[in-house]
């Protein structure tokens, strides 16, 4: 399922990311990789707020409809 329908304070594990190579890599240094695990603390309007590792990230619905998790 996509990041931007997914449970609140929920462990999950990305699965896939479907985006074109320059966000991947740009994701990738943010610590948004497959097999790495992420929690969503928010999501209003659109934005995705997520806990990866120690840091928080904020991302917009473009980006959460392309990151699957499971």
């Amino acid at each position: 399922m996509p990041i931007i329908l997914a449970p609140i304070n929920t462990k999950l594990t990305i699965v896939k990311i479907l985006v074109d190579e320059k966000t991947k890599k740009h994701l990738e240094s943010l610590g948004i990789t497959i097999n790495s695990e992420i929690i969503v603390l928010s999501n209003q309007n659109g934005s995705t707020i997520c806990q990866v590792k120690e840091g928080r990230l904020a991302l917009d619905s473009n980006i959460s409809r392309h990151i699957l998790v499971a």
